[in-house]
């Protein structure tokens, strides 16, 4: 019998033991990144240009398009006239395809496409 709570309470303990270290890798878990650009298009036969190159660029690093242009509706303020949402596992991997050579490469063009651009990155922080 004394045998039988041994057993019981060592996977009792186990399964806490397990739970907490699940706890623990969650935590360390980086919260996701988004690149947030609002920008308006001067040259549409560059940006078509300049939109086909630019997703290899960040797909290297892991980025991918939430939002790419549709309409924007302001609730306060004037709205951009395009936005870009595109999201990444970190706000490192965000910061490394901004500063790559493939993403330094396309600015030029991307100059001439589009007006000054705002661009900023958010850490998502989970609720």
């Amino acid at each position: 019998m004394k045998t039988r709570y041994t057993v019981a309470l060592s996977m009792i303990a186990g399964a806490a033991l397990g739970g907490a270290a699940i706890q623990g890798l969650h935590a360390q878990a980086k919260p996701p990144a988004y690149v947030i650009t609002h920008t308006e298009v001067i040259d549409q036969a560059a940006f078509n240009e300049f939109a086909s190159k630019s997703p290899s660029a960040m797909q290297a690093l892991g980025g991918k398009y939430l939002v790419r242009g549709g309409k924007v509706i302001a609730l306060e303020g004037d709205a951009p006239k395009r936005v870009i949402v595109t999201a990444f596992d970190s706000v490192e991997k965000a910061q490394a395809w901004s500063n790559s050579p493939a993403w330094k490469e396309l600015q030029p063009l991307r100059a001439k496409a589009t007006k000054a651009s705002v661009a900023y990155i958010v850490e998502g922080v989970p609720q």
